[in-house]
């Protein structure tokens, strides 16, 4: 990545980490999205949208505008910023009664301000994660000025995607275009929310499409399992702090992307603006509705982009696609099917593959189980199509849903705790945990400090699984405890507590 990239910025961005909960607002076993799609039509090549005028005739964006607004929401975040005078442990705080936590941490209220987008007439809206990450409430402003408390269903760090819903009904909604019509120098508007100006409408073209720019690393955190996922739609259409989670539209009002991310040194606009395509939208949002979590399958190469020098370097036989440069694992579903090391690939499932972001977007719109055709080119330039089954990341074939159980209450401890999910799991780098649900402020957590959000990892050196496990391993238990765990908003941190249990 070159230096004019290293400050690059998310839209909005007020918070690094991310919210994973709230699964109980739906039936994740049950619950599916009836996505909203136009009928798929050829663009024209005209630089209006108004039905029969002539080459040349100047755009007209007021319909495009008219149909987005009232689908455009404004989302208030409300939070609060945790603050710690030490991480570690020191010898003080392992001798006495009831001494409190090893780590004094304090909290500040802080606000933050985003765009979503409805998709549903029954209140189902996408927006950024980054928008809703760390809320401890939310507030959805709708554009006739009705404000909504709302749930977060789940998030997508990956893909910076999160969704979430308002209790309301009949509500305006956009229909979703197929992103892969979209042509470079078309024209777009962005709607949303910069800086609380609510219902904000700015024109542009698309610049490029399938764009990586390295943006969500972040959401790696240290976890090797993470596989953030760009292919952004970059347009020059002005987007600022506030438009994040907002409608990027066509000129007939369609959704063709979520705005996300800027190129910016300053943190406002300077001329390019991403948006996250409809064709991962659709794929993340309704694996989110359905398993709680997102079903992504998985080729099982490490790949590089090919080009000119790649190509002579390599000595190969063709000058663009993607190379196979070894497979991730034994189990790779590439090679189990027949793929190499030192194939290009050139095309998924028909479609042209020209670099390494637009395979990722190909292989990700498909879950664990289903196959796609990979058209490859091998070192003495023969061409082979091959079907590929793809795997998750633990190597099967298998749908994974998150793993959501009913709160348990532990009254001796003034707490409400349940089981982190898969994708929390997967986020945090963690095996198991119980999170804590609530707090009770008489309760014997709350007085030694350990805070809502807290996830136990350990007690006394033990493992914890689940919700399950840390309440059968602290039924009747007595005298010291040491608890281990982490605040999923610090990534990498690690707290301990002790307390005495009489």
């Amino acid at each position: 990545m070159n230096n004019n990239w290293k400050s690059l910025v998310l839209v909005g961005v007020l918070s690094a980490a991310t919210t994973l909960g709230a699964y109980k607002l739906l039936d994740l076993d049950t619950k599916e999205v009836v996505f909203n799609e136009s009928a798929p039509s050829a663009f024209s090549k005209l630089t209006t949208n108004i039905e029969g005028a002539p080459l040349g005739t100047p755009t007209d964006f007021t319909l495009a505008a008219e149909k987005t607004v009232h689908s455009v929401v404004h989302i208030k975040s409300k939070m609060t910023q945790k603050s710690v005078s030490r991480r570690q442990p020191d010898i003080f705080d392992f001798f006495g009664d009831d001494l409190g936590g090893l780590n004094r941490r304090g909290a500040q209220p802080q606000e933050a301000s985003g765009s979503g987008v409805i998709i549903s007439a029954d209140g189902i809206i996408v927006t950024n994660n980054h928008v809703v990450a760390d809320s401890d409430e939310l507030e959805v402003i709708l554009d006739d000025k009705r404000s909504f408390n709302a749930k977060v269903i789940a998030t997508d760090p990956n893909t910076d995607i999160a969704v979430i819903q308002i209790k309301a009904e009949n509500l305006p909604f956009l229909t979703f275009a197929n992103s892969d019509d979209i042509r470079v120098g078309e024209w777009v508007l962005a709607v949303g929310n910069p800086f609380n100006l609510e219902s904000t409408v700015t024109a542009g073209i698309i610049s490029a499409k399938g764009r990586s720019i390295g943006i969500l690393n972040e959401a790696r955190n240290g976890n090797a399992n993470a596989s953030p996922l760009e292919a952004f739609i970059q347009t020059d259409a002005a987007v600022n702090p506030g438009n994040s989670g907002g409608a990027l539209v066509n000129l007939k009002g369609e959704l063709i992307g979520i705005n996300t991310a800027i190129a910016s040194q300053t943190g406002s606009f300077t001329g390019y603006s991403f948006a996250v395509p409809t064709s991962i939208v659709k794929k993340v949002t309704g694996d989110l509705l359905k398993f709680g979590n997102v079903q992504r399958g998985y080729l099982g190469v490490i790949i590089q982009e090919v080009n000119g020098k790649v190509a002579e370097e390599l000595d190969l036989k063709v000058n663009q696609g993607v190379y196979i440069e070894k497979f991730s694992d034994a189990n790779s579903s590439a090679k189990a099917a027949g793929l190499k090391i030192g194939d290009v690939i050139t095309k998924i499932d028909g479609v042209e593959v020209k670099s390494s972001p637009k395979l990722q977007e190909m292989v990700a719109r498909h879950r664990p189980g289903e196959a796609v055709q990979v058209v490859a080119i091998d070192k003495d330039g023969k061409v082979k199509t091959v079907n590929v089954v793809l795997k998750n990341l633990s190597g099967t074939n298998s749908i994974v849903k998150a793993d959501v159980n009913s709160e348990i209450k532990i009254e001796e401890l003034g707490v409400k705790i349940g089981s982190l999910s898969s994708n929390e799991k997967s986020k945090l780098g963690l095996k198991g945990g119980a999170k804590i649900l609530s707090v009770d402020e008489n309760g014997r957590f709350a007085q030694n400090g350990i805070e809502e959000g807290f996830v136990i990892t350990k007690i006394d050196e033990e493992p914890i699984s689940n919700a399950n496990d840390f309440a059968e391993k602290m039924n009747g238990r007595k005298g010291r405890v040491r608890l281990k765990g982490t605040y999923p908003q610090e990534p990498g941190s690690s707290y301990y507590y002790e307390f005495n249990i009489r």
